[in-house]
């Protein structure tokens, strides 16, 4: 709401507009459009594993599990040895052909560039690992 102060004589138009009544529209036209907006549903399939059943003796041998480590400059390390991308594929169809899989423990660094981490998550499905893990990162 405004005031004018100053010297118009009486009956001269102001030369302001008032807009009050433009924000009151734009503000009924937001909440239409906010209301109107259809809801987003993301949905992430997950395959949880199955728990195995009650009273099964955990397996003899447990298979050590490989850690991959992607570093912040896009460097991979294999159970800390540093490895090519040729490497990583090799050495993970070897696993893939193993009779039992180990996990794969995947620990980017906080500054690791998404597309690296996500090649090598990609690289680990496409040669058949099944059992990925990402550790929180440093």
């Amino acid at each position: 709401m405004a005031m004018a102060v100053g010297t118009t004589a009486e009956g001269e138009p102001l030369s302001e507009i008032n807009t009050t009544p433009l924000i009151d529209v734009m503000l009924v036209l937001l909440i239409m459009l906010i209301v109107t907006l259809p809801v987003q549903n993301h949905a992430v399939k997950l395959d949880t594993p199955v728990p195995p059943p009650p009273n099964t003796p955990p397996p003899e041998d447990p298979v050590e599990p490989i850690r991959l480590f992607v570093d912040f400059d896009g460097s991979i390390f294999w159970n800390g040895v540093v490895v090519d991308n040729a490497t990583l594929q090799a050495d993970l169809a070897t696993e893939s052909r193993r009779d039992r899989q180990p996990e794969i423990h995947i620990e980017p660094h906080r500054l690791a560039k998404y597309g690296v981490v996500a090649h090598v998550m990609a690289s680990a499905q496409r040669e058949g690992l099944t059992k990925l893990g990402v550790i929180g990162g440093t």
